[in-house]
C-alpha cells in the first residue's frame, strides 16, 4: 500500500514513523527542503519538495495510483484542497488534520460530505478527551474504551501498599470479568501468568466489561485521595480549550491561566459560572499561591514547551496538586518526565497516529492504542470469517507469544477469555501486542 503524506511536520513525522514501520510505501510531500532533511535523514520514506495542494504535484508519478492521502499541514483549508484533488486524481481514501474547533464542532458532517475526507484528526481535541476520561477514573493512569465503550482497558500504577502487590494474580480476588492483561516493569512488557506478582511500582493493565472496572477501580483509590473537583490547566491553546470546555461539562472547577488575552476571551465565553479564564502567567509562583493552586485536585500542563510544562508540573507537585498531567511532543521526554514524579504524560502525536494508524489497517480493525510510549498497541479487531483464529479454541490457535487476546465482545456482550474460548466470525476481539510483532499477529485475526 502506498501512503501519500503532506506535510512534514511534527505530526506529519510521527505519521511517517509509524507507517513507515509497518512497511507501506511512504511518500511525504513539503514545500520547505529544511522540514524534509529530518525526514531523509531519519526515515526510510520517499519525500517530495513541493506543494501538495497543486494539481500539477496530484500528476506526479509518485503521487498517482496511491492508495490514501493524509494532509496534516498547518492549514485546514490547505489540508482540505489535498483531499479534494486527491479524490479527484483517484486516491481512494483521504485523512485530513483539522484544527478549527468551529469546524470540528459545527460542521463535520458537513466537511466530510462535501470535501471528500474520510477522517478528520484534530490532535488537541483527542488530547483533551483522552485527559477527561482519565480523570474521571481516579486510580488511572490511562483508560481506552472499545466496542462502543462496553469493554474498558484500565492503566495503574500498584502502589507500595497496594491491596494487589505481592500476591501470585491467581490468588487475587478480582472479578471473573476483569483481566490482568499486562504489566510494565522497569519498562519491559510482561504478559502475565497465574503464578506471577505485582510489585510496587509495576504499570498494569486491567481489561474487563465497563462497568465491572469502574466498580473494580475505586478499590484502587488512595485513602485520602479526592474526586476530580477543582482542575487548573496551563496553556489555554486549542488543548487548553478542549481540556476546560470537557471538565467544566462535569462540574469541574477549571482555572486556564495564559498570557494571550485573545485565548483567554475565547475560552472565557464558553465556560459556566464556577469556571474561569486568567489571563496571567502560569508559570509565576506567588500567582498561582494566590490562585490557590495548592489545592486543586489536578495540574494539567499544555504549553508548547515540554520543558516548561515538565517545570510547571513539579511546581505543582512542590505546592501539594495531587495528580500533574503534561502534554509532550518529544517521546525521549515521555519517560523521564515519568521518572521524576509526573503522574501522567501524553502525547498528543501518538493519540492522532493511532487513530491513523487504525485506519491504514483497516482489514477488520476498529481501533488501535499506543501504549507506554509505543512499545505496546492495544488493537479492537473484527474476527474475519476463514481466519486462523477462527473457530478454534484460544489454546490451539498458535497465536505468537508477544500477544495476549484479553476480551471479547459478541453481540451486545463482553467477555475476558481463557485458553478454551472460541471466537468466531463478526466477534470484536481485544488484543495488546508487542508494536514489532503486531503485524504479523493480526494476520491470525483475518482472512487469509
Amino acid at each position: 500500500m502506498r501512503v501519500v503524506i503532506v506535510g512534514a511536520g511534527k505530526l506529519g513525522y510521527s505519521i511517517a514513523e509509524l507507517l513507515s514501520q509497518e512497511e507501506y510505501d511512504i511518500v511525504v510531500i513539503d514545500k520547505e527542503e529544511k522540514q524534509l532533511s529530518n525526514i531523509k535523514e531519519n526515515l526510510d520514506v520517499l519525500t517530495i519538495a513541493a506543494n501538495g495542494s497543486s494539481p500539477i504535484t496530484m500528476d506526479d508519478p509518485d503521487v498517482q495510483g496511491a492508495d490514501m492521502l493524509i494532509a496534516v499541514t498547518g492549514s485546514d483549508e490547505v489540508n482540505m484542497v489535498c483531499c479534494i484533488l486527491a479524490k479527484k486524481h483517484g486516491i481512494v481514501h483521504t485523512v485530513a488534520r483539522i484544527r478549527d474547533m468551529q469546524f470540528m464542532s459545527e460542521a463535520k458532517e458537513y466537511l466530510k460530505a462535501n470535501f471528500d475526507i474520510d477522517l478528520m484528526l484534530n490532535p488537541e481535541y483527542i488530547t483533551a478527551m483522552e485527559i477527561n476520561r482519565i480523570l474521571m477514573v481516579p486510580a488511572a493512569l490511562n483508560v481506552e474504551d472499545f466496542a462502543e465503550g462496553r469493554v474498558r482497558l484500565f492503566e495503574t500504577k500498584v502502589r507500595r501498599k497496594s491491596p494487589l502487590a505481592n500476591i501470585p494474580l491467581k490468588d487475587l480476588d478480582i472479578p471473573k470479568s476483569i483481566l490482568a492483561a499486562m504489566i510494565f516493569r522497569d519498562h519491559r512488557m510482561i504478559v502475565p501468568h497465574g503464578d506471577d506478582c505485582l510489585m510496587a511500582h509495576d504499570n498494569v493493565y486491567f481489561v474487563g466489561e465497563k462497568g465491572a472496572i469502574e466498580s473494580f477501580s475505586k478499590n484502587l483509590v488512595r485513602s485520602d485521595a479526592r474526586k476530580v473537583s477543582r482542575a487548573v490547566i496551563i496553556g489555554a491553546g486549542r488543548a487548553g480549550r478542549f481540556t476546560a470546555l470537557e471538565l467544566d461539562k462535569q462540574d469541574v472547577q477549571v482555572k486556564i491561566f495564559d498570557t494571550n488575552r485573545e485565548r483567554c476571551r475565547l475560552i472565557a465565553a464558553k465556560l459556566s459560572g464556577h469556571s474561569m479564564a486568567i489571563n496571567a502567567d502560569g508559570t509565576n509562583l506567588e500567582l498561582l499561591q494566590a490562585e490557590g493552586v495548592a489545592d486543586a485536585d489536578v495540574m494539567i500542563c499544555l504549553t508548547g514547551d515540554d520543558k516548561l510544562n515538565l517545570l510547571l508540573a513539579l511546581m505543582g507537585r512542590h505546592m501539594g496538586v495531587q495528580k500533574t498531567i503534561v502534554k509532550v511532543d518529544r517521546y525521549d521526554y515521555i519517560e523521564l518526565m515519568e521518572k521524576v514524579g509526573v503522574d501522567i504524560v501524553l502525547s498528543s502525536r501518538f493519540l492522532a497516529a493511532s487513530e491513523v494508524l487504525a485506519f491504514v489497517r483497516r482489514g477488520g480493525i476498529v481501533s488501535v492504542s499506543l501504549l507506554e510510549g509505543a512499545k505496546a498497541e492495544a488493537i479492537e479487531v473484527v474476527v474475519q470469517a476463514g481466519a486462523r483464529v477462527a473457530g478454534k479454541k484460544l489454546m490451539d490457535a498458535a497465536l505468537p507469544r508477544e500477544c495476549l487476546v484479553c476480551g471479547y465482545v459478541r453481540g451486545s456482550e463482553a467477555f475476558v477469555p481463557n485458553g478454551h474460548t472460541v471466537l468466531e466470525p463478526g466477534d470484536r476481539a481485544i488484543i495488546i501486542v508487542k508494536v514489532k510483532h503486531s503485524k504479523n499477529v493480526l494476520k491470525y485475526f483475518q482472512k487469509d
